[in-house]
């Protein structure tokens, strides 16, 4: 090895412990400031200050105070709480999507709150009693959630609100093979999304 190789590579080590020792240093500097931090203290108040940008005599004095914090409401909360009232479901007759009069004013409720509460978003769920085939009771419950969410969008609700769901027989609410089981599980349910 030539001595102008050696002298090249003896000063390229000589750079390198150099830039370890450097980066030791400035990482126990760093680690030195961290620990003389006391997370657990509260933070000092936060002078008032007159920020009108004028050079003039201040109105307000340099009194401390603290700031308090902002807390967003959360409207799904609201939401869910304007809704716990209404019922969950609503029932068909036999063979049928058409909504009962008697199920309305859920409807006109729902509606209220939906339109009223623009990020709150619902499944509505449509089920079918055991009778019929499968394909058959899938199409059924499907146009009963559908015939729910078409009333919804009529009363103001945004289609993206709402979205129908069939589970057709899949789910049933009660067992068995009676009309009082049959008639619980003919159908729709508001469930969040």
């Amino acid at each position: 090895m030539n001595p102008i190789q050696t002298t090249s590579a003896s000063m390229s080590a000589r750079a390198i412990r150099l830039a370890v020792v450097g980066l030791v240093g400035a990482s126990t500097l760093w680690m030195a400031g961290c620990s003389s931090v006391k997370l657990d203290d509260k933070a000092p108040p936060i002078e008032s200050r007159n920020v009108s940008g004028s050079t003039g005599t201040s109105s307000s004095s340099n009194a401390a105070s603290t700031v308090a914090p902002v807390v967003a409401a959360d409207a799904d909360a609201g939401a869910n709480a304007a809704l716990s009232g209404l019922p969950r479901v609503i029932y068909f007759d036999f063979d049928s999507f058409v909504v009962k009069d008697e199920f309305r004013p859920v409807l006109d409720g729902y509606g209220k709150v939906l339109t009223t509460i623009r990020s709150k978003k619902l499944f509505i769920e449509g089920h079918t009693d055991e009778r019929g085939g499968r394909e058959y009771n899938l199409a059924l419950g499907q146009k009963r959630a559908e015939a729910v969410v078409k009333s919804l969008t009529l009363l103001g609700v945004s289609a993206d609100q709402v979205e129908a769901v069939s589970f057709g027989e899949e789910r049933p609410a009660v067992t068995g093979s009676t009309e009082e089981a049959w008639a619980k599980n003919r159908r729709a349910e508001f469930k969040d999304r």
